[in-house]
């Protein structure tokens, strides 16, 4: 039998309105320029010569990656193994109604639709780098909201050491879940302090629009100083935990990925260099994508190192 529902009660937060979003372009063609983007001058090179938003740590002037590379070169193998299998296959995906189920160490757990949390949710835009342990590299501007504000809801007890998400995995749905690469449903973790740290973003959009199922709709994880296997995709449940828990990749090659998986240009992996990336952007000529030092963290250092000081981090990679 289905698990009834959640309403969040009203006296948690006050709701807001359901995507507010502030103006991604300026005038009244921005969202036109939106619509059109990838032909032509587009939306992404008009965010790009953006100056930065007074001193908002979070907004990026970098070359946006090509909208139709971020949504048709990537990894989402409940949809295939290929780079472009997600945006061939995930059009199966049903993204209306979607829930959440919460549980664990949280005074407030069940399962919550995704259409009132959204509703109780401040919609910000965040540019972000997010790379692929692969060795390339985007540059996307995302849209959703803070994890931490939504794990503020849940009121996790001082036994939550960790949060643990949950992707969908229904082979009905994803016809990749019907082979055994990886120990289904995929799930990751990350430690409190890194959820509720302000980087930390869920995302229900990109480029001023609803998030592509490949992409990870309608919910997915963004932590841009980690690589991004780390962000996982369409996420229907959130736990509370006091231990670590697994993570599918660690799961499947713990010598390969580590829980924590953080940026970092001095350890290698096993099978090639972190030492440099291929940036996705500007052009989108993914042959020749200019290759680039790799930054700690991604290039996040500055607000995320501390949350790991007095770690050795060639062991906890």
């Amino acid at each position: 039998m289905p698990r009834p529902v959640r309403s969040l009660p009203e006296s948690v937060v006050t709701p807001e309105v359901l995507y507010r979003r502030r103006a991604l372009l300026a005038g009244a063609a921005g969202l036109g320029a939106v619509a059109l983007a990838g032909c032509g001058q587009s939306a992404e090179q008009d965010l790009a010569a953006a100056p930065p938003a007074g001193d908002d740590p979070f907004r990026s002037i970098e070359a946006l990656t090509r909208f139709e590379d971020a949504t048709g070169y990537n990894n989402f193998y409940e949809f295939g193994t290929g780079k472009a299998d997600p945006a061939r296959h995930a059009h199966s995906l049903v993204t209306r109604p979607w829930s959440v189920a919460v549980s664990g160490e949280a005074a407030r757990t069940g399962v919550f639709a995704l259409e009132d949390i959204l509703a109780r949710m401040s919609i910000v835009e965040r540019i972000y780098r997010l790379r692929c342990v692969e060795g390339w590299s985007m540059v996307i501007p995302w849209q959703g909201f803070e994890l931490g504000a939504l794990i503020r809801l849940f009121e996790p007890t001082s036994r939550a050491k960790y949060v643990a998400f949950t992707t969908l995995a229904d082979p009905r749905q994803m016809p990749g879940v019907r082979f055994p690469v990886l120990d289904w449903p995929y799930v990751e973790g990350l430690r409190i302090d890194e959820a509720m740290h302000p980087l930390t973003l869920l995302a229900t959009g990109m480029y001023g629009r609803e998030l592509p199922n490949q992409n990870g709709a309608p919910l997915r994880l963004v932590v841009p100083w980690k690589y991004g296997f780390k962000s996982i995709k369409s996420i229907v449940r959130i736990a509370f935990t006091e231990t670590q828990p697994p993570t599918s990749w660690n799961r499947s090659a713990p010598d390969e990925y580590g829980f924590y998986s953080n940026v970092n240009p001095a350890v290698d992996h096993p099978r090639w260099s972190q030492k440099s990336e291929r940036r996705l952007a500007g052009s989108g000529n993914r042959l020749f994508a200019r290759r680039i030092p790799t930054l700690p963290f991604n290039g996040y250092a500055e607000q995320v190192a501390s949350l790991y000081t007095g770690m050795d981090l060639a062991r906890y990679f």
